[in-house]
C-alpha cells in the first residue's frame, strides 16, 4: 500500500469509528469500547508507519481538485513533511491513551457511547489539520474540532458551569476564526492557491503583496485557538468538561492546532518583520501572565489550564524567533507530559471524590493511596519545570537556545528585539514554572488534612496509561539528535548559557516555594501546638485557601477547609489579581458583552415600541374602519334602497348646481 493511501486511512479511521458508535452507541452497547479504542489505534499504527516511511526526508505531496470553483481551486491534497509525522504520532498515541482512559473514567456515564464517538471525530479532525495541504481542507479540521470541543466541555450540561464552559469556548474561538478566514482567503488571493505548497512559493519569490496584514489576521485565528493573549480566558474555563478530554485538548488537539499552523507556515509571517516582534510580545505576555496566574490556583485543573497557556506561549515564542523546529520540538515533548499530568489529575480527582486543590492541599496520604499517580505526576512535574534530564529541559532549552541566538544577532530571521523579548520572558517564566509545579505537588501530595477516601484500586486502564506516557516524559528529550532530521536537519541541543540560565531560574523557583510552603507549615503547626487553629494560623501566614470543594461522579465530596500555600507568599499583593486571571473576563465584560447587550435592548425597544406601534397602528385603523362599514350592514332591504334613493337626490343635486354654476361663468 503507499504512503499517501495509509495517509489517508490516519484520519479516516477514527472518523468512521465516529460514526459508527453515533449509529450504533445505543443499540449496541457491547461494541462502544470496541469503536472507541481500535480505530484511533489503528490511526496511531499507520501514523508510526507513514513517519517511518517519510523517514524526514523531502516532504510527501499528492493532489486532486475537489471541485471546480472558478477562481481559486481547492483541493483534496496531503502534504507531509516531518513535523507532520511527528505530530500525527502525537494525535494519535495521546487519542488512544484518552480513550482507553476513559472506558474506566466514565465507566458509569450514560452518555459514554456520544462522548466516545466525539472524541474519535475530535481526533480525525486534527489529524485532517496535521497532513491537509490544502488551507480550506484544513479549515474543515479546525472548524470540526471547535464544534467537538463545545460538546466535550459540555459533556456534564446539567451544571452551569459547564454550559457556560462550553458556550464561551465556542463563541471565544469563533472571534478568531473570523478574521483568520478573512486571512486565509486574502493569503489565496495573493497565491492564487489554497495549496501550501503553491503559497510557500508564491512566499520565497516575494509574491505577497500583503504580507503583514495576512500574518495579523492569520494570528488572530491562532491565538483564539491556541489560547494566546488576549483569547486565553476561555481555556481555564474549559476545566469543567470531563479531565480526559481536558487531556485530549491540552496535549494533542485544538491548542496544538495553531502552534502547528504557524510552524507549517512560518515562511508567511516571517515576511512581515512587525508581525514577528507582535507574536513576541504576545508570546511573552501569554508565558509570565499565564504562570502567574497558576501560581494563585486553587482547582488542580486550572493550575495545569494556565500551565498549557504559557507552554504555549513558549512555542510561540520560538515561532517568533524564526525556530519552528524548537516550537515543534516543545510542542512534542509538551504534550506527552502535559497528556499525563491531565490523566494523573484525573486518578486524584476519580480517588479522592473532589476536583478542587484546596481539597487536595487537605488530604493526607494520597501519595500511598495512589502511589502509581504520585510518582507518574512527579515525573511529568519534573518535566513541566524543565528539570534535567527529563524532556521538558530539552525542548524548553530548545526554545531558549533559539532566542538568544536571534537576540546576540546570530539569526537574521527574526528581530533582535523579538529574541530579546522572549529570552527574558522565557527566564523569567522558567521560575514561575518550577514554582507553581512545585506548589502543585506540595499541595497535592504533601498536605496535611483528612485521609483520602479509600475506594480500592484504581483501574489499570487509568494507571497503566500513566505509566506508558512517563515514557516519553523522561525519555523525549534524549531523541531530538536521532530525530534532527525531521526538524529541518537541525540540531536541538541545549547551549551553556542558556542551560545556566533556565536550570538556574528553575531550581531557584523550586527552593523559594519549597521554603516558603516549609516555613507556613511550621508556622500552622506551631499555631496549632498553642492552642491557635490551623486555619488561623494559615491565615497569618498569607495561605489561607477558599473552602471551595466539588463533587464528581459518585464520590462524596471532601470536607472543605484550609492549608498552607506558598502562591501567595509568592504572589504578595498580586495574588488576588491573579487568581481572577487578571480580571480580564471583567474587561470584556465592560468593554464588549454590556455595549452589545445595551445596543441588544435599544434595538428591542424600538423594535417593540416605534416599529410595532406602527404595525399595530395600521392594523388598528383598518380594524376600526371595518367596524363603522360593519355597522351600515344591517340587513334591512328598505335601509338600503332609502340610503340608495337619498343618494341619487344629492347626485342629482350637486349636478345641478354644477351645471347653473358653469352657465353663468
Amino acid at each position: 500500500m503507499s504512503t499517501p493511501t495509509l495517509a489517508v486511512l490516519v484520519p479516516l479511521l477514527p472518523f468512521l469509528g465516529a460514526v459508527a458508535g453515533l449509529l450504533f452507541g445505543r443499540t449496541a452497547p457491547g461494541f462502544v469500547r470496541p469503536l472507541a479504542i481500535l480505530p484511533t489505534l489503528g490511526a496511531a499504527v499507520l501514523a508510526v508507519l507513514v513517519a517511518v516511511r517519510q523517514g524526514g526526508g523531502p516532504a510527501i505531496s499528492t493532489a486532486t481538485e475537489l471541485t471546480p470553483t472558478g477562481s481559486v481551486p481547492i483541493d483534496l491534497s496531503l502534504y507531509i513533511d516531518g513535523f507532520a509525522a511527528l505530530v500525527a504520532i502525537l494525535v494519535g498515541v495521546v487519542a488512544t491513551c484518552v480513550q482507553l482512559y476513559s472506558t474506566a473514567y466514565l465507566r458509569e456515564d450514560p452518555r459514554y457511547p456520544s462522548y466516545a464517538a466525539l472524541v474519535s471525530l475530535f481526533t480525525s479532525a486534527m489529524l485532517l489539520v496535521v497532513y491537509s495541504g490544502d488551507l480550506m481542507v484544513l479549515l474543515v479540521g479546525w472548524e470540526v474540532m471547535g464544534i467537538c470541543s463545545y460538546f466535550l466541555v459540555g459533556h456534564y450540561w446539567e451544571t452551569e458551569a459547564a454550559r457556560s464552559a462550553s458556550l464561551k469556548a465556542f463563541l471565544v474561538t469563533k472571534l478568531g476564526d473570523v478574521p483568520f478566514l478573512i486571512g486565509l482567503f486574502a493569503l489565496a488571493t495573493d497565491a492564487g492557491s489554497f495549496q501550501i505548497t503553491k503559497i510557500l512559493g508564491t512566499v520565497a519569490t516575494g509574491g505577497l503583496d500583503h504580507p503583514t496584514l495576512i500574518a495579523l489576521l492569520l494570528l488572530a485565528g491562532v491565538a483564539g485557538k491556541s489560547a494566546q493573549f488576549p483569547l486565553h480566558t476561555w481555556l481555564p474555563d474549559a476545566m469543567a468538561g470531563p479531565t480526559p478530554v481536558s487531556a485530549l485538548i491540552h496535549a494533542a488537539t485544538m491548542v496544538a492546532a495553531g502552534v502547528y499552523f504557524i510552524a507549517r507556515l512560518l515562511p508567511v509571517f516571517a515576511a512581515s518583520r512587525a508581525a514577528l516582534v507582535i507574536m513576541a510580545v504576545m508570546a511573552a505576555v501569554t508565558m509570565i501572565g499565564s504562570a502567574l496566574a497558576a501560581l494563585a490556583q486553587d482547582d488542580i485543573k486550572r493550575v495545569l489550564a494556565y500551565s498549557t497557556v504559557g507552554q504555549l506561549g513558549y512555542m510561540t515564542g520560538a515561532l517568533a524567533v524564526g525556530d519552528r523546529s524548537a516550537a515543534v520540538f516543545h510542542l512534542l515533548s509538551h504534550g506527552a507530559f502535559k497528556a499525563l499530568l491531565f490523566l494523573g489529575a484525573g486518578v486524584i480527582i476519580h480517588a479522592a471524590g473532589t476536583n478542587s486543590l484546596a481539597a487536595m492541599s487537605r488530604m493526607d496520604g494520597l501519595s500511598k493511596r495512589i502511589p502509581d499517580a504520585f510518582w507518574t505526576m512527579t515525573l511529568a512535574l519534573l518535566a513541566l519545570a524543565a528539570i534535567p534530564p527529563f524532556a521538558g529541559f530539552f525542548s524548553k532549552e530548545a526554545v531558549l537556545v533559539a532566542a538568544e541566538q536571534t537576540a546576540t544577532g546570530h539569526s537574521e530571521f527574526a528581530p533582535g528585539g523579538a529574541g530579546w523579548v522572549v529570552l527574558v520572558a522565557g527566564v523569567l517564566t522558567a521560575l514561575l514554572t518550577a514554582a507553581y509545579a512545585t506548589r502543585l505537588w506540595l499541595m497535592a501530595f504533601r498536605g496535611r488534612g483528612a485521609a483520602a477516601p479509600d475506594h480500592g484500586k484504581e483501574p489499570l486502564a487509568m494507571t497503566g496509561v500513566l505509566w506508558l506516557l512517563a515514557i516519553p516524559t523522561v525519555g523525549f528529550g534524549l531523541a531530538a539528535g536521532p530525530l534532527a532530521d525531521w526538524f529541518d536537519g537541525r540540531a536541538l541541543t541545549p547551549t551553556v548559557v542558556t542551560s545556566v540560565l533556565g536550570t538556574g531560574a528553575a531550581v531557584v523557583g523550586v527552593m523559594l516555594t519549597y521554603a516558603l510552603w516549609q516555613r507556613a507549615t511550621v508556622k500552622a503547626a506551631a499555631g496549632a501546638a498553642v492552642g491557635v487553629p490551623a486555619s488561623v494560623a494559615a491565615a497569618e501566614s498569607a495561605a489561607e485557601t477558599p473552602e471551595v470543594a466539588e463533587v464528581t461522579h459518585d464520590h462524596p465530596a471532601v470536607p472543605a477547609g484550609s492549608a498552607p500555600d506558598p502562591g501567595k507568599a509568592l504572589l504578595g499583593p498580586l495574588h488576588r489579581h491573579a487568581a481572577d486571571g487578571f480580571h480580564l473576563d471583567a474587561v470584556y465584560d465592560r468593554l464588549f458583552v454590556r455595549p452589545v447587550r445595551a445596543s441588544a435592548g435599544l434595538v428591542r425597544f424600538l423594535d417593540r415600541e416605534v416599529v410595532d406601534t406602527y404595525v399595530r397602528g395600521a392594523g388598528t385603523g383598518t380594524r376600526l374602519l371595518g367596524s363603522l362599514v360593519r355597522r351600515a350592514q344591517t340587513g334591512n332591504v328598505q335601509s338600503y334602497l332609502s340610503a340608495l334613493l337619498a343618494g341619487a337626490v344629492v347626485l342629482a343635486i350637486a349636478t345641478a348646481v354644477l351645471a347653473n354654476v358653469n352657465a353663468g361663468s
